[in-house]
């Protein structure tokens, strides 16, 4: 429901608690949408609500209208990044207090459910034990569930807290009924296992062990399950924690450290070689290489000098470099990029819990049920005591006690085969993204290929030795921090060996490096350095170099003794598995699409060795992220892979994010599945891997709700033997459990010939 006011004015973002699933967030959206003038979405994955209001709109109203529901909600306040190890779960008084529930509940409920599954442990008062161990349990640690179904109650609706609560009181009532007024209180009273089924006044039964159990089972999915969310925001932090902290600035001529927050615009500030580019800016003075590897994802390193603009949190690889501060704060493209990945986040679809779909329709069907069934006895003159066991047995056979190990089983075994293959699953709503994904979006660097420099060829001049260029390069090279160079004497070292040590080592800043090896005057960069000195490229050499850059490659040129001896070639390399796992995802169904920042000779290269068909070239950050929308606009549902900071944002908008473990912080953090070998075949066992977990839980739900069922007229014609039904709920437990174990025997296609869908 939608306000028919026209809306416009300030967003104000909401933190909303209390939500337990996604219909409640639906209940504050519909909430929130009946206030004159507001527009409301609010996202269950993340906890926040983002309300459109009129201009001086009082937030205390919105405050109000959510507590109003049932809910807490608060302005958010700026989160102070956890300590190095810890996941900042101790600051969070509902992840503290959830523990603790189910610390508790687990401790308690253990002995309860032993004694009532098995008849030697019955001592002489043992029920009245496994009172005092439960009461704690379905009063006190499955509090949450009754307090969201009384909230549920005061709004006309059902959900699976209703059920549960519903189900674990019943339980707990009956079974003190039955223990104060009853024989089930008798010492020395038993609890015998019997197959047959008869008519029973229920005053000897006592269903403690179901109530303790169901309580336990759903905490631990509700634990497990909001430990995955609370690493929502992680990506913003990651984010803002990869800028400078301090910086140099230039003030009266002196050099003087400073916060990054106190530059202001114009300020100028001293970058030294390795230290992070503070905030975005033009270089004033010095020339040097920046490693945008982090922001971009491009491993080729970008030569800068006076004029040239540089952006924040890039590191610089080369000279000393005085900035002039351009951009500060939130107006710099690391923050615009934060910001991205926010808008990213709060607008993915939210996905709907299959337990809360059926439960919409299965709630009320129950609690009819058993208004019917106690109508039904009292009108054919069965006593009070006959007719009310039968109504609650109907509450306590629907409670959902396999139900809630169908979900956390199957997660808990199918993430756990995930990390074995380097594959890791961040929550539920993850598996149910890969069910309908039909195209692929690939990074380039880092993904498909290595994402380092790599020498990839030696071209020399007519009488030139192969190995001889190579050394007095390699060695040259290896005084030098230039990525490019460093890639040069690594490939020299693995090659030949020791290198020898240059003398008059000198760094032409912009052009390369000169110096004295084995006693020839060795130059080696571009082929301008070389033109200083009067050594020309031959034809050859020329056409080799023009033909190694029509094809994206980094061309170094070598001469030493008055003549160009040959070039260098230098590249990004594609993965040697990049090609089989594109394979196995077009036999998945699946369309790869190449998506790069990189021009476009160098992409439709890669895209052709792999075999991609589809190339978006030359995409700037926020253009990848309107790549995934327009994809999505288009009827596809798009799944990212993508290892740099600038896919961070593409990541949290596409239906499904992974992120190559090789990658950045950042891009981890955005994404929904982490590939931790850096294999791209991982991203295909990824994609199988959720959705053989997916259909899994789908058949422990059909099980679960399936087990119920036929329960209930067994339940409802009041023949429910108290122990055939905890067999029963055992059995259908220990069903859900082997289901989900089989999970266990998962295959990589790294190890197959093809893959299985």
């Amino acid at each position: 429901m939608t306000t028919s006011t026209p809306v416009s004015g300030p967003s104000i973002e909401l933190r909303i608690g209390g939500m337990t699933c996604a219909s409640c967030a639906n209940r504050i959206e519909r909430t929130l949408n009946k206030i004159d003038g507001v527009a409301a979405t609010v996202n269950y994955a993340t906890e926040k609500a983002t309300v459109t209001v009129p201009d001086g709109y009082d937030p205390a109203q919105l405050l109000a209208e959510v507590e109003n529901a049932g809910y807490s909600a608060a302005l958010p306040t700026p989160e102070k990044p956890a300590p190095p190890g810890e996941t900042g779960e101790t600051d969070d008084p509902d992840m503290v207090s959830l523990r603790h529930r189910l610390t508790g509940s687990v401790l308690l409920s253990v002995p309860v459910i032993a004694m009532a599954m098995i008849p030697t442990l019955q001592f002489t008062y043992w029920q009245w034990a496994s009172l005092v161990l439960a009461a704690p349990v379905i009063v006190w640690a499955a509090w949450p569930f009754h307090r969201a179904a009384w909230a549920n109650l005061r709004h006309a609706t059902a959900t699976m807290d209703t059920l549960i609560s519903l189900g674990t009181l019943s339980a707990f009532l009956w079974s003190l009924y039955a223990l104060f007024f009853g024989t089930a209180g008798t010492p020395g009273m038993k609890h015998p296992f019997e197959l047959t089924l008869a008519p029973s006044h229920g005053a000897a039964n006592i269903y403690l062990e179901v109530a303790a159990g169901v309580t336990t089972f759903i905490l631990a999915g509700r634990y497990f399950e909001k430990r995955s969310k609370r690493q929502a925001g992680a990506a913003l932090r990651a984010l803002l924690e990869m800028g400078a902290k301090e910086v140099s600035v230039l003030r009266d001529g002196a050099e003087t450290k400073i916060a990054v927050e106190d530059l202001i615009v114009g300020d100028e500030f001293v970058v030294r070689p390795g230290e992070k580019i503070a905030t975005d800016g033009v270089v004033v003075s010095g020339t040097s290489a920046v490693d945008v590897s982090m922001l971009t994802g491009e491993s080729v390193p970008v030569e800068v000098g006076p004029g040239d603009t540089v952006v924040g949190a890039t590191v610089n690889a080369g000279g000393r470099l005085v900035v002039r501060a351009t951009r500060i704060g939130s107006d710099t493209q690391l923050a615009q990029m934060a910001q991205l990945v926010e808008n990213a986040q709060t607008g993915k679809a939210q996905v709907q819990r299959l337990a809360d779909r059926i439960s919409g329709v299965f709630v009320p069907i129950v609690l009819a049920i058993a208004v019917i069934t106690l109508g039904a006895w009292l009108g054919a003159g069965f006593p009070v005591a006959a007719a009310f066991t039968a109504a609650v047995a109907v509450l306590v056979i629907a409670c959902p006690c396999a139900l809630g190990l169908a979900t956390p089983t199957a997660l808990l075994v199918g993430t756990g085969r995930g990390a074995q293959m380097g594959v890791l699953i961040k929550g539920p709503e993850v598996l149910e993204s890969t069910r309908k994904v039909d195209t692929v979006v690939l990074d380039k660097t880092g993904t498909v290929t290595t994402g380092k420099m790599t020498l990839v060829d030696v071209i020399t001049a007519p009488g030139t030795d192969r190995g001889n260029l190579l050394r007095l390069a390699g060695a040259l090279e290896n005084a030098s921090e230039h990525p490019i160079a460093q890639a040069i004497a690594v490939a020299a070292t693995e090659e030949l060996g020791t290198l020898p040590t240059p003398e008059d080592f000198a760094n032409v800043e912009g052009k390369g490096v000169q110096g004295i090896v084995d006693g020839h005057a060795v130059v080696v960069g571009r082929e301008s350095l070389l033109a200083d000195w009067s050594q020309h490229l031959s034809p050859e050499l020329a056409q080799a170099k023009d033909a190694a850059e029509a094809r994206g490659k980094t061309v170094v040129a070598v001469g030493w003794d008055g003549e160009a001896r040959g070039v260098l070639v230098v590249a990004d390399t594609v993965e040697p598995t990049s090609a089989q796992a594109i394979s196995q995802m077009r036999q998945m169904g699946l369309t790869p699409v190449l998506l790069t920042g990189d021009n476009e000779a160098v992409a439709r290269q890669i895209a052709a060795e792999v075999g991609i068909d589809t190339v978006i070239a030359e995409v700037m950050p926020k253009d990848k992220v309107d790549v995934i929308l327009r994809l999505q606009s288009e009827g596809k549902t798009v799944a990212m892979v993508g290892d740099g900071v600038n896919d961070a944002p593409a990541l949290a908008q596409a239906d499904l994010g992974l992120a190559m473990g090789t990658g950045t912080d950042v891009a981890i953090e955005a994404s929904d599945i982490t590939l931790v070998r850096g294999d791209l075949r991982s991203a295909v066992d990824a994609i199988r891997l959720s959705r053989r977990t997916l259909s899994t839980i789908k058949t422990n739900l059909f099980w679960a709700f399936a087990y119920n069922v036929a329960a209930i007229p067994v339940a409802a014609l009041g023949m429910l033997n108290p122990m055939l039904a905890g067999a029963a709920m055992a059995f259908s437990s220990v069903f859900v459990m082997g289901n989900s174990l089989r999970l266990r025997g998962f295959k990589s296609t790294s190890t197959s010939s093809a893959p299985t869908h």
